[in-house]
């Protein structure tokens, strides 16, 4: 099958390598532009791209592909069997969903209908779930809203955060996705609609969707934590100064009491937190412009003793969008 795979961040990548080490040939890689990055504002290529060129695939990098001219380059290539859509980070217009034989084949990383939008693996930890997965669906003009072609579970594991379960989803999704080509192909996928009723929503996530509100329950924070981590971050303020949570864990409270944000014990696994409900251990750190850290050599270089006062939470515009 000819395709044309459409992709920009990392987790795209195992699916197009996934398809470039299959039979079917990939005619060209549709991704965003390059750009600046860090204090040099040196061009930054797109992860897929890096791909793409080291197999010398034609890349098309539209600012926007709905512009009349980026729906003719894309057609351009010819009567292909699929489009193929993987964390790309802009909406495919009907034109173009409508232009492939087998339709527009998208790799979602939950189990739709739930978690719908950009930020399905972090709005899955931070919600507490125990069990995720990626879906392949035919796209439609609505967000994440296609019939189902092929779901596959994965249970998340513990202290698991964001980063690390994307890793795992992504090579869980390359091989769905390959599976649902050979499936296409054979004429042996039927397509189901998703239930509307069973639908939930997971925005991308404000910079500031990390800030810890320690009235929260234990659980809670550690699950937003591991949802934020590495992006958008997870934090809390002390003695007027911001400090990213990396890892943090459920703690026991060793019958100490104390108001959410205050500090109960300090010692070598790291700083213990009063929370709304129950305790939590910050684990690794990362001071406003230093490297990360344990928390406890954190402890010791800001001098923080039992009762030093965290910030208890955030303003209320510290939401997730």
């Amino acid at each position: 099958m000819k395709v044309i795979f459409t992709g920009t961040s990392p987790f795209a990548v195992p699916s197009l390598e996934a398809v470039i080490a299959s039979s079917h040939e990939v005619l060209a890689v549709v991704t965003q532009p390059d750009k600046p990055h860090g204090r040099g504002l040196e061009m930054r290529i797109s992860p897929v791209k890096e791909v793409a060129l080291a197999h010398s695939i034609p890349v098309l990098q539209p600012e926007q592909i709905a512009e009349p001219g980026s729906i003719a380059q894309a057609k351009s290539y010819g009567p292909i069997g699929t489009m193929i859509v993987v964390a790309y980070g802009q909406k495919i217009p009907s034109e173009l969903l409508i232009w492939p034989k087998f339709g527009v084949v998208n790799v979602h990383g939950s189990i739709l209908p739930k978690y719908r939008g950009a930020a399905p693996i972090q709005h899955a930890l931070i919600a507490g779930e125990t069990q995720t997965g990626v879906t392949t669906m035919l796209m439609d003009e609505g967000w994440d809203t296609g019939d189902i072609l092929l779901q596959q579970s994965l249970d998340i594991l513990p202290n698991e955060n964001a980063g690390e379960l994307s890793e795992r989803l992504a090579l869980l999704g390359a091989g769905l996705l390959t599976r649902t080509l050979e499936g296409l192909e054979a004429g042996a996928i039927a397509a189901i609609p998703q239930d509307p009723e069973l639908a939930s929503r997971a925005h991308s996530l404000a910079r500031d969707a990390g800030f810890i509100d320690w009235t929260r329950d234990a659980h809670g924070i550690v699950d937003l934590v591991r949802g934020c981590t590495p992006r958008p971050g997870a934090f809390t303020r002390i003695k007027g100064a911001q400090v990213k949570i990396w890892k943090s864990a459920v703690a026991d409270c060793g019958g100490v009491k104390g108001e959410p944000g205050q500090v109960t014990a300090i010692d070598d696994l790291g700083i213990t937190i009063a929370a709304g409900d129950g305790c939590v251990r910050l684990i690794d750190v990362q001071p406003e412009s230093r490297k990360q850290m344990s928390a406890a050599d954190f402890a010791r270089g800001a001098k923080l003793a039992r009762g030093d006062q965290f910030e208890k939470r955030g303003s209320t515009s510290q939401m997730l969008a």
